[in-house]
């Protein structure tokens, strides 16, 4: 029965054959319903709609501009990581000020990102899955690049800069370094930041951790030739790119996190004086292996461990900055989000974070997929709620347009657009999710479903040795029929239910087959990568 089924969804995402897109919903667990042919179905929530936009509309009556938006990105943070979320203390690294931001906002247990760093980052500044634009994984130093990934996307940084927003990221970049391809090429009005991950930075530099290449003369040379950037950049929308620092030591990458700290507490002292609201993406260098703390944080995690030193240096910078927007008189006209790209990088143990589910980095079990999330607003998002309503990073592209006043009808039909707008259920008393579906991807590959409870797997990745879930792991199909799992008796996902104990697997059989549907549709780009 499903064996079949999992090769038409690979010849559907392959063939590019026009197939029409299943008519919604899907299957009978399915609430969700189209809102137009190009756009992922949702659960319509009319009245709860209504009470946000009510709320929206008495804000701006009051500040008479639109809300900023500042959206914290932590690179390879725990889902357990952050105390609220089971870690904190209980780890060796206490995380006050997530800890206080998820009690007096909105702890989100069911936030899911892409299963690695650049497709997440992609998909929040698009809000299209990876897949869509092949910005599937980093693109690295040598990569031979059929087309622009960027060429012809629309970005929230661009449609908010256009509606009037200031637009800055500051922080990881990770999804192009070349021109065309840097942050302040694609919309963002402003950069100050690193276009890579940490480890590039230090890894040239680090001989206890990399002796053939530090100490190897020949190979140093060959690694210098490939030129990739190794500075700390300031850029502008007009093309503006300045070095301000270039990286050439542990000790300097280990202070970069302080310097963008500093960067956005006096950015945001300044644009609070502007009339115009700002949308901020301040996405930190940590806690991404390899981690050196800043000499301030060295030792100041119970654990002593590098990365734990790091978490509790992230959590502070945190504080940091939500204290700078209430300095200048916005925290109250501020939606702040907070969260991880992905799971923890398991594969640099014991220099890595804490999840309680199986899988991590580069898996689409939840320990890959699963990541902390915490909505607050000051006077608009009710403080101490907790859901489990499905969130995915990509609704925060869908939300953001809708807080800045952009009319999503208006954005071109000619693409699937995978985002959500979950406004009302943020802000709404009790609010509850729009988001019906998850889809996980490896790569190129449709790998899993959640919906509701329920989590299907068509491919896993199976670690041949403990934590290495990149470095020596095998993706392989799951045989005869999608390994089914309960998540709310089994949220460590260890035995699937399938058809012993569940009535859905054929429904979420037909919703993988509608998702795969829309690729055949809207044929996705095809980079190279």
């Amino acid at each position: 029965m499903f064996k079949p089924f999992i090769i038409a969804v690979g010849v559907l995402l392959t063939s590019g054959l026009h197939a029409e897109i299943v008519p919604d919903p899907a299957s009978e667990l399915s609430r969700a319903t189209t809102e137009t042919f190009n756009r992922q179905p949702f659960i319509h929530r009319p009245d709860q709609d209504a009470k946000a936009s009510q709320k929206l509309s008495a804000l701006e009556g009051k500040t008479g501009k639109q809300p900023n938006i500042l959206i914290f990105l932590v690179d390879d943070m725990g889902y357990g990581d952050p105390g609220a979320f089971g870690g904190g203390e209980m780890i060796g690294a206490a995380t006050p000020e997530m800890d206080s931001l998820a009690a007096e906002g909105l702890k989100l247990t069911s936030t899911y990102s892409q299963y690695t760093c650049t497709p997440t980052r992609a998909a929040i500044y698009t809000g299209r899955l990876p897949a869509r634009t092949g910005l599937i994984r980093p693109i690295l130093a040598g990569d031979d690049l059929r087309v622009n990934p960027w060429e012809g996307e629309l970005t929230v940084a661009g449609l908010l800069s256009d509606a009037g927003y200031h637009s800055m990221l500051v922080g990881k970049w990770h999804i192009g370094e070349d021109e065309g391809m840097r942050p302040h090429d694609v919309g963002f009005d402003e950069f100050f930041g690193f276009y890579k991950a940490q480890k590039e930075y230090t890894q040239a530099f680090d001989q206890r951790r990399f002796p053939d290449l530090v100490l190897d003369d020949d190979k140093y040379a060959r690694y210098l030739s490939i030129g990739s950037n190794n500075d700390l950049i300031y850029g502008l929308a007009d093309g503006t790119t300045e070095t301000v620092e270039i990286i050439d030591s542990i000790e300097a990458m280990a202070e970069g996190d302080r310097k963008l700290r500093d960067y956005t507490v006096s950015r945001i002292a300044e644009l609070s004086k502007a009339d115009k609201p700002f949308y901020i993406s301040h996405s930190f260098m940590k806690v991404h292996a390899d981690n050196f703390p800043s000499q301030e944080f060295l030792g100041a995690s119970a654990s002593k461990f590098p990365y734990r030193d790091n978490m509790v240096e992230v959590d502070a910078y945190i504080g940091d900055i939500v204290r700078a927007l209430d300095d200048a008189g916005v925290l109250e006209n501020t939606f702040i989000f907070v969260t991880s790209d992905n799971g923890p990088q398991m594969d640099s143990w014991p220099d890595s974070g804490y999840t309680p589910f199986r899988g991590a980095k580069g898996t689409t079990w939840e320990g890959g997929v699963r990541v902390p999330g915490i909505a607050y607003w000051k006077g608009m998002i009710e403080p101490g709620r907790v859901s489990d309503g499905l969130f995915d990073l990509m609704d925060l592209f869908d939300t953001a347009l809708v807080l800045g006043g952009v009319d999503r009808s208006a954005l071109p039909t000619d693409r699937y657009w995978d985002g959500i707008d979950q406004t009302s259920f943020l802000l709404a008393t009790e609010g509850q999710r729009k988001r019906e579906h998850i889809y996980n991807w490896l790569g190129a590959q449709l790998a899993a479903i959640r919906m509701r409870e329920y989590k299907a797997h068509l491919l896993v990745s199976l670690p041949q040795e403990k934590f290495l879930y990149i470095d020596m792991a095998a993706v392989v199909p799951t045989g005869l029929a999608p390994w089914l799992f309960n998540l709310y008796i089994d949220p460590k996902e260890e035995y699937p239910v399938g058809h012993r104990l569940n009535a859905w697997t054929a429904s979420l059989g037909a919703e993988l087959k509608a998702h795969a549907a829309t690729f055949a549709k809207f044929p996705p780009k095809d980079l190279g990568l």
